[in-house]
């Protein structure tokens, strides 16, 4: 029998009997605020922030505010499974944990408390390649549980290279590739705090414990930090990448390889063409692009462009259960949820974010039940309306 994720809230009521209530917020939207008032501006803002005005990121949250669900009655949905296939494996659930660079700004756990607790309840990891901690010890932290590698595409090839043999050494089994991050973006809380870790070397983790990283340099990192950063900066991102660099990737990744930044129907298309297994409609979470086009506005159209021939995931915007559902009916086969667990993490280490995993799951058990499917196999777009409003 599949696990009930909605018997959590059971779990809550059952503990109150004896006093004692969640040490987190149930409803996840509320995380945020919480974040900005007991932790630190500089990494709550880099957090939280968006590009320019924050548009983006507001646009996110409207365009699936927007969509509203129709229940449908009288559909047995007693035995439900949540259980998704993507990329080849089976997931227990249609979510896995977005990438999320430095996340020792928040808690000084960082990365293997996230992936512990993600390990713990059976969903994902994508683990950042602008980590706190490098990528074998974050591995080692989760066991045999299913964990992906994301990637920024660095200039130097050799890095690069060095990159995608360690991942695939340590276990992780996906390749997420982020694309829309070939420059950073206009980002005014961090401006206005003057405020990037990687330039104190926090985040550069896998760069600094890398050999190919360390050839380029004259003396070990803790000999000569200002240089280490300054040999990062150059090669962080690389603006000239082009549609047929990927055959680079697929020359030294053996398996599933997954574009993240996808919003044009056009570019899922050459993703497909490509060879590529998947993309992620993402706009970064509002933080690359002020202006651009809110995700779960993209997503039906990208899904309908590419169909069957390379799966569709979906970031940026997602808070709650309701919004999961909404973004299968839109076309995705998972989400990846960011910034609900980030905060999580902040305020509670791992426990904060199992707290975040258990009530997003739970809500969308519970969304899915009461709008009438049994599995995320049957939502469909019909199961949304446009609200005029």
């Amino acid at each position: 029998m599949a696990r009930h994720w909605a018997d959590f809230q059971y779990e809550i009521y059952l503990n109150g009997l004896t006093g004692a209530v969640p040490r987190l917020p149930t409803d996840l939207t509320r995380l945020e605020a919480l974040a900005e008032q007991r932790l630190g501006p500089g990494p709550v803002g880099y957090v939280a922030g968006g590009a320019g005005d924050g548009s983006t990121a507001r646009a996110n949250r409207a365009a699936l505010r927007r969509r509203r669900i129709v229940p449908r009655m009288l559909r047995d949905v007693h035995e439900r499974d949540l259980s998704v296939e993507v990329l080849g494996r089976t997931l227990p659930a249609p979510v896995a944990l977005a990438p999320v660079g430095v996340l020792s700004i928040m808690h000084p756990e960082a990365e293997p408390a996230a992936a512990r607790a993600a390990a713990a309840q059976g969903v994902p990891y994508v683990l950042s390649s602008a980590s706190s901690t490098p990528m074998e010890q974050v591995a080692e932290a989760m066991g045999d549980a299913e964990r992906w590698f994301q990637l920024y595409w660095p200039k130097d090839r050799e890095v690069a290279r060095s990159f995608l043999g360690r991942a695939g050494a340590a276990g992780y089994s996906v390749l997420v590739v982020t694309l829309d991050t070939p420059l950073l973006a206009w980002r005014p809380r961090d401006l206005d705090q003057a405020y990037l870790p990687f330039l104190h070397g926090v985040g550069t983790a896998n760069y600094f414990s890398d050999p190919a990283f360390r050839a380029g340099l004259a003396k070990p990192p803790q000999e000569d930090m200002n240089a280490a950063v300054a040999h990062f900066v150059g090669m962080f991102a690389d603006p000239s990448k082009t549609w047929p660099d990927l055959a680079f990737l697929r020359e030294n990744w053996a398996g599933p390889i997954v574009l993240k930044g996808i919003l044009h129907p056009d570019d899922a298309r050459a993703a497909a063409d490509a060879g590529m297994d998947g993309v992620i409609v993402s706009n970064h979470g509002g933080r690359q692009v002020a202006g651009a086009v809110a995700a779960a506005d993209a997503l039906p159209r990208v899904a309908e462009a590419v169909g069957d021939r390379t799966a569709v995931l979906f970031d940026s915007g997602v808070r709650t259960g309701d919004d999961v559902f909404k973004a299968l009916a839109l076309g995705a086969r998972a989400v990846l949820v960011g910034r609900p667990y980030v905060y999580g993490l902040g305020l509670d280490g791992q426990a904060g974010v199992e707290h975040v995993i258990r009530c997003l799951l739970a809500e969308f058990d519970l969304t899915l039940a009461l709008a009438g499917h049994a599995s995320p196999a049957t939502v469909r777009a019909a199961d949304l309306v446009e609200d005029p409003a």
